[in-house]
């Protein structure tokens, strides 16, 4: 890999989905939360699956426990932003890029944060996600120095079981030049056997992001063996997949770890 940018943060708050952190003055909270927020989101989902109830309310519920009024409250507490318009200002029109790191290092708001810059300068931008539901991103907004009743008219948040990079691609397709495409998260492409395999779905999205001049922004999750290993950034050696998957098919890697973020040209 070629070309390294790294973005530098004077300090970190290890939060879930809050990661690169901004040179503004540290906030203070007296709310603290006791149990990082992923295992809050796992335990959500079983809520959620045994009680039979939307994921959102499940979400909310959690949250009480720990002393909030709301999900939406408890993302909040602590929150910050990651220095997106300093990566999107590095990501030309065609580009395919993997955003990988372990969880609570700042994926999900780094692409936020990119498909947020986009529509600050007039663009367009879709967020796709298997992972979130539509009122969880809604919040993540907020995060990120911006809210949904602003980006609504330029922005799609699509929780559709159906992602695939078919359905992105027909979904996006006839779209603004240099329309950002957020897809979190990779590892889920091809959960369903409906769906062309991964190493398929990544040449297509590709081939859809130099044809359309897209910026496609791919979440990826980070093997647990990485903390271990004392490098200061994960490797695309690293990179969690089912199956062996050229990741060479990205033009771009950026990896977070402990509020820095490392950029990388693959191509």
């Amino acid at each position: 890999m070629r070309g390294i940018l790294l973005f530098r943060t004077p300090w970190f708050e290890h939060t879930h989905k809050v990661g690169i952190a901004n040179i503004a003055p540290k906030r203070r909270f007296s709310m603290k939360i006791s149990t990082p927020v992923f295992k809050l989101k796992h335990q959500a989902k079983l809520l959620a699956r045994k009680s039979k109830l939307p994921l959102h309310k499940a979400l909310d519920i959690v949250a009480q426990t720990e002393g909030f009024r709301a999900w939406s409250h408890l993302m909040a507490a602590g929150s910050v932003s990651p220095p997106s318009s300093s990566v999107f200002g590095k990501l030309e029109p065609g580009v395919f890029v993997l955003v990988a790191a372990r969880p609570g290092q700042g994926k999900t708001l780094l692409g936020l944060g990119c498909a947020v810059e986009a529509v600050k300068a007039g663009g367009s931008a879709f967020h796709f996600t298997l992972e979130d539901s539509e009122n969880v991103v809604h919040s993540r907004l907020l995060s990120v120095g911006s809210d949904w009743k602003e980006v609504r008219e330029r922005m799609t948040v699509d929780t559709s079981d159906g992602i695939c990079a078919d359905y992105i691609i027909e979904q996006a397709g006839g779209m603004d030049f240099g329309t950002v495409i957020v897809i979190d998260y990779l590892q889920l492409l091809d959960q369903r056997r409906v769906h062309s395999d991964l190493a398929t779905q990544l040449q297509a999205l590709r081939s859809f992001a130099l044809a359309t001049g897209s910026i496609i922004v791919a979440l990826s999750q980070v093997d647990r063996s990485f903390p271990a290993s004392g490098r200061p950034f994960p490797a695309l050696a690293d990179v969690r997949l089912p199956n062996p998957v050229d990741l060479t098919l990205f033009t771009k890697a950026c990896f977070l770890q402990n509020g820095e973020a490392a950029l990388h040209s693959l191509a």
